[in-house]
């Protein structure tokens, strides 16, 4: 491949396959398993194109996940103060120190014992929902306020200010967002978290914000690293499952046969099962998993060189027929648990546990009790986020 052929990343999705990823990535797949794009800032990192050296490489130690590292490609222009960046775009020691602090409320046992709290919340807003007018915006009215609730409850944060941090996680995931608006954004976040972990040292709840601040009384985390640590948890806890809820019944409606099967089936291991299948073929990460090499490393036939920066892009990863034949077919009853959606390695997702749980739950309640759930305008008509980092849809119209 020529400087010239070198293809712009992100790679934008065909209008009239919205399900899919980019057919440029796709057929990037199937040509080379490494490829160089092009990024917003004029550096082309490698592009990993096949899933068996994507796993390989995010499991890799001579690979860093240090936005800070020269070579790393970064998405969008740094804030020049580095709000927000925590644990997850860190390297051991540091990555494994602080995510330790936050792991406890998401084992799965302790997970499993938020099932009774999440499907009442998951009933009540349905018995909302039916109880209101119609056609409704089922993001406004379900799928955000879900997981939402869901974290505020675990953080300890106000569900009151909902409005506040969801508007401002949607500027801080846009693409297109302006440099002063993303940072602007990010300090608002970061202000509130912080503000949020001072109340907490005064007085202290059995919530993961409340062990945060008696880590910061104890001397082991500093407030800035607490309400970093607090912003991470309070956006991805609502911003991706809020997606896939919405995005996951968009997909299902549009495949009348699968949507069948989690109606009018009661079987826990389906549910569980389709929940890996639409994490699979939906794949609602768009920025890829970013790395930058810190040794030469030699992989599929290429050598990276120590600097070079990686971008693994899971949603061609989990669509690689080498793995999930007949990738394409969204099939409920696929074994697709070997899925990248939440990432691999020691940077896979910490949340996925709750994430899963949040899915279960919706997807095997919602379409059995609203099972005349319909699509209330065109599927040309919905706006997807196509300029957005979490890929998903703005307005979902539904009706019953």
């Amino acid at each position: 491949m020529t400087a010239t052929e070198i293809p712009e990343f992100p790679m934008p999705r065909a209008a009239d396959c919205p399900f899919d990823p980019p057919p440029a990535a796709r057929a990037l797949q199937e040509e080379t398993p490494l490829a160089r794009v092009r990024l917003w800032d004029g550096s082309t990192p490698w592009l990993v194109t096949r899933y068996a050296d994507q796993r390989a490489l995010l499991a890799d130690p001579r690979v860093s996940a240090d936005i800070t590292r020269p070579g790393y490609p970064s998405p969008a222009p740094l804030p020049k103060n580095g709000t927000g960046f925590g644990f997850i775009l860190m390297d051991n020691p540091e990555h494994a120190r602080l995510r330790k602090m936050v792991t406890a409320p998401f084992t799965i046992r302790r997970v499993a014992a938020m099932r009774p709290a999440v499907q009442r919340i998951v009933d009540d807003l349905i018995d909302e929902l039916l109880a209101g007018p119609k056609p409704v915006d089922l993001v406004e009215a379900f799928a955000l306020p879900v997981p939402s609730l869901v974290i505020c409850e675990l953080l300890g944060v106000p569900y009151a200010d909902h409005g506040f941090f969801q508007e401002n996680s949607k500027v801080i995931v846009r693409r297109d967002a302006k440099p002063e608006e993303r940072t602007a954004g990010l300090q608002a976040m970061i202000g509130y978290l912080d503000r949020l972990v001072g109340a907490k040292l005064d007085n202290p709840a059995g919530d993961l914000l409340s062990g945060l601040a008696a880590r910061v009384a104890a001397g082991e985390l500093t407030r800035v690293e607490a309400a970093q640590m607090g912003f991470l948890l309070l956006v991805a806890g609502h911003e991706t499952t809020a997606n896939m809820i919405a995005l996951g019944t968009l997909v299902l409606l549009e495949h009348p046969d699968q949507l069948a099967l989690l109606r009018e089936g009661d079987d826990p291991a389906l549910v569980a099962s389709a929940v890996e299948e639409l994490l699979r073929y939906l794949n609602i990460t768009h920025n890829g998993r970013r790395r930058v090499a810190l040794e030469d490393i030699e992989i599929a036939g290429e050598t990276i060189r120590a600097g070079e920066g990686l971008i693994m892009a899971s949603d061609i990863a989990n669509r690689d027929p080498a793995v999930f034949p007949d990738g394409d077919r969204l099939d409920l009853t696929r074994d697709a648990h070997r899925q990248v959606a939440f990432g691999f390695g020691v940077h896979q997702c910490l949340g996925q546990p709750l994430a899963r749980l949040e899915l279960q739950v919706v997807y095997s309640t919602l379409y059995r009790r609203i099972p005349t759930l319909a699509l209330a305008t065109d599927l040309e008509r919905v706006p997807f986020k196509h300029d957005g980092s979490v890929y998903g849809v703005y307005e979902l119209p539904v009706t019953w």
